[in-house]
C-alpha cells in the first residue's frame, strides 16, 4: 500500500480546520486526503505542535527546517519520498505523487469540512476558537 505522509506546520488542531477563520486551501487539502484514503492510500498528517519529535527523527524534515524554517511546511512525502514542500499541493498533483489517477474536475465535489470542532457549517463553532 502507497503512504502519504504531510509534515504540516504547527495547528491547532490535526487538520488546521477549526476555529473562527477557517483557510480554504487547508478545507480542500483535507477532502483531497480524504479521496486518497478512498483510493486505498494510507495517509498520516503530523503536526509540529502536537509531534515535534517525528520532524526531528526524520532527516529530509529536518533538513527543510534548518533551511527554509517553518515557510518550508508542510512538508510531503510519498512512501518516504519527497514529494513537495512550503505549499498544499491540489488533487491532482497529490494523485500524482501517489499513482493514482485524479478525477476530472468536474467530479470532484468536496467533502463536508470537518475538524477538531466537527462540521464546519456548526454554529456553535465559528463562534469559539474549539481548540
Amino acid at each position: 500500500m502507497k503512504t502519504l505522509t504531510v509534515y504540516d506546520p504547527a495547528m491547532c488542531c490535526s487538520t488546521g480546520i477549526c476555529g473562527t477563520e477557517i483557510d480554504q486551501k487547508l478545507v480542500d487539502f483535507a477532502a483531497d486526503l480524504d479521496w486518497l484514503k478512498s483510493e486505498g492510500i494510507e495517509v498520516r498528517r503530523i503536526n509540529l505542535s502536537q509531534e515535534p519529535a517525528l520532524f526531528a527523527e526524520n532527516e529530509q524534515v529536518k533538513t527543510i527546517l534548518q533551511d527554509a524554517g517553518v515557510e518550508g511546511l508542510p512538508v510531503i512525502l510519498a512512501d518516504n519520498e519527497m514529494q513537495s514542500s512550503g505549499q498544499y499541493p491540489d488533487r491532482e498533483k497529490l494523485a500524482q505523487m501517489v499513482g493514482v489517477k485524479a478525477p476530472q474536475s468536474a467530479d470532484q465535489t468536496p467533502a463536508a469540512a470537518t475538524g477538531c470542532c466537527g462540521p464546519a457549517d456548526d454554529a456553535e463553532q465559528s463562534s469559539s476558537s474549539c481548540c
